[in-house]
């Protein structure tokens, strides 16, 4: 199993799948750096966060509403940490969209640099007021020894992929000598389609587009494998 999630999701995910057997190595192909902003102005009373980094982002910020709406428990739980009234809204920024309609704005979104829905403009669209603030970059990161080393040698390796950005940082960094048949597990439709034919027919794809179906189709794939 090789694991390119940023940390701390990699370390989890790796904690999991050794628990199951299976050997991990964890080589994060993004690094969250947090940006310096300027917030948009205005009187907001909700901050949106999408992700664990955004709020880790936020908590560094003065000054947001100190109630927060979120994607996921896990970034709720990293948030209430840095000290917002937060709660999870939907496992995905598209299942949170609809719920927001019954909640009281205007809304604040921290996002990242490469940010795969525009939660505030879709907010704006539905006569929502809304603003955004990047606030953190995922940045590449190169393979580590030991990652490229695994490719380079003949066996199954499994490659969870949770979104077609990291199925294009894997398949650049990949060594050109890479010898592992690759099993890729992804997130969603959209992961399968930035891969190539050969991978895609490889692949499987989670049941629905989060952590808890994406962390039991990689255990499907571990225990179809086991001797």
């Amino acid at each position: 199993m090789l694991i390119t999630r940023p940390e701390p999701q990699a370390g989890r995910l790796a904690a999991a799948l050794r628990a199951e057997g299976a050997r991990v190595v964890v080589s994060p192909l993004m690094r969250p750096v947090f940006l310096t902003v300027t917030l948009p102005e205005g009187d907001f009373a909700t901050v949106i966060l999408t992700s664990e980094a955004g709020a880790m982002a936020a908590a560094r910020l003065p000054g947001l509403p100190r109630r927060a709406l979120c994607v996921g428990e896990r970034t709720a739980e990293v948030a209430r940490a840095g000290g917002f009234d937060a709660r999870s809204l939907g496992s995905t920024a598209a299942e949170m969209l609809p719920a927001l309609a019954a909640e009281p704005g205007p809304f604040l979104y921290l996002r990242g640099r490469e940010a795969s829905v525009d939660v505030a403009a879709a907010l704006r669209a539905r006569g929502k007021e809304a603003a955004s603030a990047v606030v953190y970059a995922q940045e590449p990161a190169p393979l580590s020894g030991e990652a490229q080393n695994l490719l380079k040698s003949a066996g199954i390796v499994t490659i969870p992929l949770y979104s077609a950005r990291s199925a294009r940082l894997f398949l650049a960094a990949c060594p050109p000598d890479a010898a592992a048949d690759l099993r890729p597990v992804v997130i969603a439709p959209p992961v399968l389609e930035a891969l190539p034919e050969a991978l895609r027919a490889k692949a499987v794809v989670a049941e629905r587009p989060d952590g808890p179906a994406m962390q039991a189709a990689i255990l499907r794939v571990i225990r179809s494998l086991a001797p």
